[in-house]
């Protein structure tokens, strides 16, 4: 059975750069030859189009997975990346919060999903990432109840480590009832900018707090960052030169890294 790491990226503040990070740090990895699945979690759906792929096809979406229409191996798609595949989403999935109010067992929808495609002999994924909404709602604490580790996206601005202790709360409820193998994996600090002394004042306020979980690649403010989703391709592809591709490329070597470090420490 394949050893497949479920990795959720979130933040229930929206603009911060969570879907840009799971397109990015996904291209990245497949282009390092590892097999990667991104499930996108957000009825916006900007995980799908950012890959290139419309959000108002025929195809069927992780909504239909968890209103039990369709089996989670007939969503997945091919992207135009090779080793990378998607689930894709729409706007039916923001229904979904009503359509399942009576069910007893909700919040583990997509972790009983998931589980019985990554035991068969269907899974060949190395990773699974998932582009949460901006919220703390019912998709969200479906990520975090499926997810082994999380990914969180914190932009270098005022106010962003405050929207933390929500968050923080939440995940440690979620460890509490719901799943105790959550683990913050790492915080990435986004939308950076070296001429700003508050981007600064962040930095070293979340390194303060979350000590080394903070990865020492920081991703700036990038207006080729901003203009690649418009065409439908990561930054990795777009734009191999710019200073938004080169910083997520530092960073998929050091989410390796630490990858490393973790097998050696197991």
């Amino acid at each position: 059975m394949k050893d497949t790491q479920i990795i959720s990226v979130i933040n229930q503040k929206g603009g911060v750069g969570k879907t840009t990070t799971v397109i990015n740090l996904a291209t990245a990895l497949s282009l390092h030859k590892k097999t990667v699945l991104v499930i996108d979690l957000d009825p916006q759906g900007n995980a799908t189009t950012g890959l290139g792929i419309s959000n108002n096809n025929n195809t069927s979406t992780i909504y239909d997975v968890l209103i039990g229409k369709s089996p989670f191996e007939d969503t997945i798609q091919d992207t135009r990346i090779n080793n990378l595949k998607l689930v894709s989403s729409n706007v039916d999935l923001s229904g979904l919060e009503v359509e399942t109010a009576s069910e007893n067992r909700r919040a583990f929808l997509l972790k009983d999903k998931i589980e019985n495609f990554i035991s068969s002999s269907k899974n060949d994924f190395d990773y699974i990432f998932i582009d949460c909404p901006p919220s703390l709602s019912l998709l969200t604490v479906m990520s975090l109840v499926v997810a082994k580790s999380l990914i969180v996206p914190l932009q270098a601005e005022f106010f962003a480590l405050e929207g933390l202790s929500q968050l923080m709360k939440t995940i440690d409820r979620i460890k509490i009832k719901l799943n105790p193998q959550l683990e913050i994996r790492g915080v990435l600090l986004t939308m950076f900018d070296k001429r700003n002394k508050l981007s600064a004042q962040v930095d070293i306020e979340a390194r303060k707090f979350f000590t080394d979980k903070v990865y020492k690649t920081v991703i700036p403010r990038n207006v080729r960052l901003s203009e690649a989703p418009s065409h439908g391709v990561p930054i990795l592809i777009y734009d191999k030169s710019c200073a938004g591709s080169r910083s997520y490329s530092d960073f998929t070597q050091e989410f390796l890294k630490q990858e490393n470090i973790m097998d050696s420490a197991a």
